[in-house]
Order: structure tokens, then C-alpha cells, then sequence
């Protein structure tokens, strides 16, 4: 059993169902609004086709190719993002000078709309994977940068105080103190993180691309092809899915010190 709002107790079965219930009553809707023409085919799709589209693309297997690219891209990015956020951000908290000489440029870089460095990237690094995996790493590296920089402020004076008095030199405060400090931050960060990898991944494929899921998307859009665009979405959602999933599972493996919340009790 577990707790959901307030004092109910819910099991994960029920929890499960309702949530199976739930997208099942959103797709009927879908399905209703579509066929009875309140809400335009041509506009908004119809489930039955955008299933199919999906059955063809596996069954057949075309998906295969461009999604593969696509989530190379995806992972790249999120590790490559990740590890520089990671790094930096240590770097920069435990470094006054450097961060403070560092700051104005760092809030600039954020501030950017970094999506429009896209074309940039395209030509530096040409239409290939490198140049996706370049901008998927812009959209990650500020997000885990930010959390870590700020999980290791967060470190309480006075254990870092007591852990000096007992002699702990500087490696044994950056693995004991500093670093579990700042990874329950990552993780938080992270689960952004991935939907971010998959924008860059996407983005950087609807620019300019031969394949990927982003690829097929836009081909589908040219053709004013909804159902497939519907498609490629819900093929990507599915797979950050699996991903930020994949996240949780790690997390909860390495944090196994935090106190367990609803959520994680229900993984």
C-alpha cells in the first residue's frame, strides 16, 4: 500500500489501473471527437490510424534506422551534457574566483535561446550526428550545471566545519560531503534532462537530417501527414519514457541513503 494526497491509501495495482483507466478514457475521447467530427481529422488526427502508422513502421521494420540515430543522438547528449554540467559545476562552487568571474557569461549562455544555435552547429559540425549531440548537450549541460552548482552551496556549514576539525583533507571532502551532497540535485536534474537530450536530438533533425525520428516527422509534416506526425511523437514520448525510467531505476539504487518518498516507493 501506499499513500497518494492526503491520508488515502492506495495500492500499486489500483494506482496502475486508474492509470491505465485514465489513458484509456483520453484515447476514447480522442476517438469519439474524431469520428463524430467535432474535432477535425485532418487537424488532430485519428487513433486508430495513428496506431497503425506505428504497427507499420515496427512491424515492418523502417523505425528501426531512424530511430536508432535518434536516440544515439539522445544518449550522447545526455552523457556528454551531463558529465560537463557535473564537472563544472563542482568546479566553479568550490572555486569563488573562478565563479564569480565566471558568472555574468554563465547567465548569458543560459539566458540564450540555445535552440537557434542549431544552424550553427549544422555548419560547423555538418548534418551528422555530432552536430545534434553538440546542441542536445547546450540544452542539458545548464540544467545539471545549476542543480549541482546549487546542491554544493547547499552543503551545511557546520558539517563541513566539523569534517575539517577532524582532519578530513580536500579529495575526502569532495567524495564524502560534497559530491553525495550535489547527487541527489543531478538526479533531479536529470529527469529534465532527458526530455532535453531528445529536444536537441529532434530539433537538430528537423533543421537538416537524413534520418532519425525527428526525419520522418518532418517529411510527414510536409505532406500535411498528421497521423504520422502523431506518430513520431508518441514513438519519442515512449522512449524518453524508458529513459527517464531507466534514471529513476539508478537513482534509487545509488541513493539508497534517502528517505524513500511515495513515488520512489511505488518503482
Amino acid at each position: 500500500m501506499r499513500k497518494a494526497s492526503g491520508d488515502v491509501k492506495i495500492s500499486g495495482v489500483t494506482l496502475a489501473f486508474c492509470q491505465a483507466l485514465l489513458l484509456f478514457v483520453l484515447f476514447g475521447t480522442w476517438y469519439v471527437l474524431t469520428e463524430t467530427g467535432v474535432l477535425a481529422p485532418f487537424f488532430f488526427g485519428r487513433p486508430l490510424k495513428v496506431a497503425h502508422v506505428i504497427w507499420e513502421w515496427f512491424a515492418s521494420g523502417k523505425i528501426y534506422p531512424h530511430l536508432a540515430i535518434t536516440l544515439l543522438e539522445t544518449i550522447l547528449a545526455f552523457v556528454a551534457g551531463s558529465l560537463l554540467g557535473l564537472g563544472i559545476g563542482l568546479w566553479l562552487a568550490l572555486t569563488p574566483l573562478a565563479s564569480a568571474l565566471a558568472d555574468p557569461y554563465i547567465k548569458a549562455m543560459n539566458a540564450m535561446p540555445r535552440v537557434i544555435l542549431a544552424p550553427i552547429f549544422a555548419v560547423w559540425f555538418g548534418l551528422g550526428v555530432t552536430s545534434k549531440v553538440a546542441l542536445g548537450v547546450t540544452l542539458v549541460f545548464f540544467v545539471v550545471f545549476f542543480n549541482v552548482y546549487q546542491g554544493v552551496k547547499e552543503v551545511s556549514p557546520v558539517v563541513l566545519a566539523n569534517a575539517r576539525m577532524l582532519g578530513a583533507s580536500k579529495r575526502q571532502l569532495l567524495r564524502y560531503i560534497y559530491l553525495p551532497s550535489a547527487t541527489s540535485w543531478v538526479f533531479s536534474s536529470l529527469h529534465t534532462s532527458v526530455g532535453m537530450a531528445f529536444v536537441g536530438a529532434v530539433v537538430g533533425e528537423y533543421l537538416g537530417s537524413a534520418k532519425g525520428v525527428g526525419y520522418l516527422i518532418l517529411q510527414a509534416e510536409g505532406v500535411f501527414d498528421i497521423d504520422t506526425v502523431i506518430a513520431g511523437i508518441f514513438v519519442l514520448t515512449v522512449f524518453a519514457l524508458l529513459l527517464d525510467y531507466i534514471v529513476t531505476r539508478i537513482e534509487s539504487r545509488l541513493l539508497v541513503w534517502r528517505p524513500k518518498t511515495a513515488e520512489t516507493e511505488a518503482m
